[in-house]
């Protein structure tokens, strides 16, 4: 089974099981074509995280991020003006991307393919064409100010200088040159030569620092995941540089109240994970960073002595003054495989925000993520930007594991929301006895600084409990992120897939 946001990665990834493949190959084979088919939210040009659980062996994790140019340091960026926060359009925002490096890991480690055979659909769809889908085509219609300043994305990326209405078939002829180098070359060809040349001539023409030997000297890293019990069901993460700490936290801190007894869209029980939250994203700004720059170590902040302390701050009748978090502002591709022989892989890959900093190469069509923004620019912070330092980074696949055997994968895109959506869906499923499809469909909420943001579906009766609360509620104009599942059923054999209906995907079995 694969469940991915758009149905052409579905099929590549079933295709790719049909022809003899692993999870793993399937797996890539679907975010290359999500890098084609839904270029707002994940690209080469950006990065990739990774957890692989197979029967009788300890869970794989793969930190596919890149690092900081070798020249950026926090007084260059003091020195140009820049604010505490890298724009999210700057060049100086532009990290190496580690998304083609991770697909080559993924591959050896786990595959029976190469990237010559499982870039075949992505290749195919860019240089023939792809209709363009529902939502894919109304997140692209937002971002044509951010693409119009940039020659390489105005080519490559806007039709007559508008972006494609769904249904416009779409063809992407340098990106398809880009990955048939790559299918021929390995991941080298991306990291060294022509590629590399035009990805760091294009960031320095627009004032950035990323050299083509940042990019030579890229390897991402095979890492220990981390993990916490809710209820009996263990739920892995992986470690920093990634906000998946964050996600165990919070469920560390819901774990101290009794949610099985609240209306699952009750006041009372949105109140609560809205405040866990602030508290946990609250952890989270204060020491996530690069693993090599934390100050804290990660089995302090797990510890479930340090929760309670956390869930006491908490008062289930109103909000209280609590650290702030950053606003949502990103996006990002989920998706996940399980193959016959029960190798289940959790995939996330991502441009951070939509088409990333805007900018994309001239000649070999690579739009270029943002994922520099993670960082701040504070000396005496942890997460302030340095030469080959990876940012705290907000993609964050995840598994659901009991008794040693993994019983789900699952992930929840949206930036900062993910967390809080790793959350939602696991405390869906533990506490309310909600199925995948469930806990993926019920109505969300999140704040933005002061704001608590819901969507559409959330019972008036809930918001007027929120509102007499402390909350200052609106309505969220788009939906809080995606996500995709899939649980294993170990006594009946079955896989069971649920599919975001907030993106275009879907969860296709065989």
């Amino acid at each position: 089974m694969a469940a991915t946001s758009h149905p052409l990665a579905s099929i590549a990834a079933v295709d790719v099981l049909k022809a003899g493949g692993t999870a793993a190959d399937a797996a890539v084979a679907a975010v290359a074509t999500l890098c084609v088919v839904e270029p707002a939210m994940t690209g080469i040009g950006g990065d990739c995280f990774c957890l692989v659980a197979k029967p009788n062996a300890p869970v794989w994790g793969y930190n596919g991020s890149g690092r900081a140019a070798s020249a950026a340091t926090t007084e260059r960026m003091l020195a140009a003006g820049l604010p505490r926060k890298i724009p999210a359009t700057s060049p100086h925002a532009v990290t190496v991307p580690g998304a083609i490096e991770a697909w080559a890991a993924i591959l050896k480690a786990h595959g029976r393919f190469g990237l010559d055979k499982v870039l075949q659909h992505a290749i195919r769809h860019a240089e023939n064409g792809f209709p363009i889908a529902p939502r894919v085509a109304a997140d692209w219609a937002t971002m044509v100010d951010k693409l119009t300043p940039h020659a390489g994305s105005v080519k490559h990326f806007l039709v007559n200088g508008k972006s494609p209405e769904a249904g416009h078939v779409m063809r992407l002829p340098a990106l398809s040159a880009t990955l048939k180098a790559i299918a021929s070359g390995g991941s080298k060809a991306f990291y060294e030569g022509a590629i590399a040349a035009d990805i760091a001539a294009t960031v320095q023409a627009a004032g950035g620092l990323l050299a083509a030997e940042d990019l030579a000297r890229h390897k991402g890293d095979v890492v220990e995941p981390i993990s916490t019990n809710y209820r009996g069901l263990d739920v892995v993460e992986l470690p920093p540089n990634g906000q998946g700490l964050t996600a165990l936290v919070l469920l560390n801190i819901l774990e101290q109240f009794d949610l099985k007894s609240l209306d699952p869209m009750g006041a009372e029980r949105l109140h609560l994970a809205l405040e866990a939250a602030r508290l946990a994203f609250g952890v989270r700004d204060t020491h996530i960073a690069d693993p090599a720059w934390m100050r804290e170590p990660i089995a302090g902040l797990l510890d479930k002595a340090f929760a309670k302390k956390l869930a006491k701050l908490l008062d289930p009748g109103k909000r209280v003054p609590l650290p702030k978090s950053p606003a949502p502002s990103s996006d990002t591709i989920y998706l996940t495989v399980v193959d016959r022989d029960r190798m289940a892989v959790s995939l996330i890959n991502s441009l951070y925000s939509s088409f990333g900093t805007g900018i994309c190469t001239e000649k070999t069509g690579v739009m270029l993520h943002n994922r520099g923004t993670g960082f701040v620019v504070e000396p005496d912070h942890p997460n302030t930007i340095a030469p080959g330092k990876r940012p705290m980074h907000t993609i964050i696949p995840a598994l659901a594991m009991r008794d040693g055997r993994c019983t789900m994968s699952f992930g929840v895109m949206g930036a900062d929301f993910q967390p809080m959506g790793h959350a939602h869906v696991i405390t869906n499923m533990v506490d309310y006895g909600m199925d995948i499809q469930q806990a993926i469909d019920a109505p969300r909420v999140f704040y933005v600084d002061e704001v608590t943001e819901v969507e559409r579906g959330v019972p008036q009766e809930s918001v007027a409990g929120l509102k007499s609360r402390g909350h200052n509620v609106v309505l969220r104009p788009l939906p809080h992120g995606g996500g995709q599942g899939i649980v294993i059923d170990w006594e009946k054999g079955n896989l069971i897939g649920g599919s975001d209906p907030r993106k275009d995907g879907c969860a296709i079995g065989y």
